[in-house]
């Protein structure tokens, strides 16, 4: 049911009613560190539905350093709100670290939010409480957890250390640069060891160098800390440094960038880039836009199965046939 109350569609394509939560296994990638099967989240409002996720699928290894990109309205963030327990999907299924997000009560959903997502804004100002200190924000989470005051403090300062900013442990934010408070809130969402750290924008309020530090403290707590991070951007210099950036268009994962090391014949160790259109599990894909706009494809497209690929053609006398009956304006 949709927040108006009415039933929600199946995803486009789907072939039928989509299961709203099954309360067992992922559907797939048990493996995954997160999982997203044909998730689907309708936002209602005087009398108007907004489909902002339409059937996304989405695979997400443990350990992974991943970027999300997309433009604005193609669904990002609400993906990104319910990977952080903070929405609910209205169909579909949503697994992260094992846990059923579509499945949990609001107490639930408190209660990951604490100890197994750890969330970043791009505004600073919204991380961290402007009247503690680094040290103090990094704290605070973990007071809800049965830990001594001495282990507290000493994995307070462990991070802040890692994070290269020890040196703001006595500072409020208005003491620290844009590039210090987000790696301050960094350490606060890293508080109590969550599996997944989701990153909204990070670096979008700050200038090139310092988002580069910002992006090194992200990998930093992928390499040295073990946590699967998933970082929403729009800085071509962070998602190239990803090995894997996943593209979102009209709520459905589009295409898929892998980077892998290659070294040429002087030793030198680049990456090599290759894109990926994805394919869902109702077989679906989304051809770019501009290949398609450059080879007139309209409409329909013609599939000619051959041994070792599919391709794929205009449909072109069905446009010539169309373009003739329509009059010109």
């Amino acid at each position: 049911m949709t927040e108006s109350g009415t039933t929600a569609p199946p995803p486009p394509g789907g072939g039928g009613p989509t299961e709203r939560f099954p309360q067992d296994q992922p559907p797939t990638g048990a493996d995954a560190m997160i999982v997203c099967d044909r998730l689907v989240r309708i936002y209602a409002g005087d009398g108007i539905e907004v489909q902002a996720l339409q059937g996304l699928d989405l695979l997400l290894a443990e350990g992974e350093l991943a970027a999300l990109i997309g433009a604005a309205g193609s669904g990002k963030s609400t993906l990104m709100n319910i990977l952080a327990g903070l929405d609910t999907p209205t169909a579909g299924t949503v697994w992260v670290a094992d846990h059923n997000l579509g499945a949990m009560t609001a107490k639930e959903r408190l209660a990951y939010r604490r100890t197994t997502a750890g969330f970043i804004w791009q505004q600073t100002s919204r991380n961290l409480l402007p009247y503690l200190t680094a040290r103090q924000n990094v704290l605070l989470p973990m007071r809800f957890l049965p830990l001594r005051r001495r282990d507290r403090l000493h994995r307070a300062s462990v991070l802040l250390q890692t994070l290269g900013i020890a040196h703001c442990a006595d500072r409020t934010p208005d003491r620290m640069s844009g590039g210090e408070q987000q790696r301050a809130a960094i350490a606060t969402a890293l508080a109590n060891q969550p599996k997944v750290l989701l990153a909204d924008e990070p670096t979008g309020e700050l200038d090139s160098s310092t988002a580069q530090d910002v992006f090194s403290a992200l990998q930093t707590a992928n390499t040295q800390l073990g946590v699967t991070v998933l970082v929403v951007t729009h800085d071509p210099a962070v998602s190239s440094q990803v090995r894997r950036t996943i593209a979102i268009r009209d709520g459905r994962t589009s295409s898929e960038t892998i980077r892998q090391a290659a070294t040429d014949e002087h030793g030198r160790t680049e990456l090599h880039a290759r894109e990926y259109a994805t394919l869902d599990r109702a077989g679906r894909i989304q051809l770019p836009r501009e290949m398609t706009t450059r080879l007139r494809m309209r409409h329909r497209v013609q599939l000619q199965e051959e041994p070792d690929h599919i391709g794929v053609w205009a449909d072109q006398a069905a446009d010539q046939e169309r373009d003739h009956r329509t009059p010109n304006s």
